[in-house]
């Protein structure tokens, strides 16, 4: 008696449901996104204190403009050179590196500087400007949110699916349902 290789027959998976595989990535791309949008509004969600939108590339290519930064609040004494701080200046809220903490008669103060300008910023940061330490940033999350603030964007991102949602809710009202005949 010969010994006779076993042979094994191939079976194909059963077909995958596509439907369902682009109904679940598609839940879990919405998710990602919402719950992205909500630490960036409750930025405690995501263990910072606050979170801003970078509107300038003074810190590229670290952090570019359009970015979400997530800052957390830090004793004035744990801040060094090389920390990303942002801070409270004249034009509103800056985010740029500390290259130098300057001992003054009335305590520490920051020299900052954005990565991609050519020399520190002209004024010290005095510790009560600073709003706190960048902890971490999304990458272009701000373009949403900025956009989402702007009158198109309440547009494109509130009215338009309110009108749609209310137009449907008329339409199937009007359609009735099937159920709903008086036969006796």
């Amino acid at each position: 008696m010969t010994d006779r290789p076993m042979q094994r027959t191939l079976t194909m998976p059963e077909s995958t449901d596509w439907k369902r595989v682009v109904r679940v990535t598609g839940l879990a791309a919405v998710a990602a996104v919402v719950l992205l949008f909500v630490a960036a509004a409750v930025p405690q969600v995501a263990g910072a204190d606050h979170s801003y939108v970078v509107l300038s590339d003074s810190m590229s290519p670290a952090i570019e403009a359009g970015d979400v930064v997530f800052v957390s609040d830090v004793p004035v004494d744990r801040i060094g050179e090389g920390d990303v701080v942002t801070y409270r200046g004249d034009g509103g809220r800056v985010t740029h590196r500390v290259v130098e903490v300057v001992e003054t008669d009335s305590g520490p103060r920051f020299r900052t500087r954005g990565d991609a300008n050519d020399g520190p910023d002209p004024a010290l940061v005095s510790p009560d400007a600073v709003v706190g330490v960048v902890r971490f940033h999304v990458p272009l999350a701000g373009h949403v949110i900025l956009f989402a603030q702007s009158g198109l964007g309440v547009l494109a991102l509130v009215v338009v699916p309110a009108v749609l949602l209310i137009a449907l809710e008329v339409r199937d009202l009007l359609a009735g349902s099937p159920g709903d005949d008086d036969a006796g």
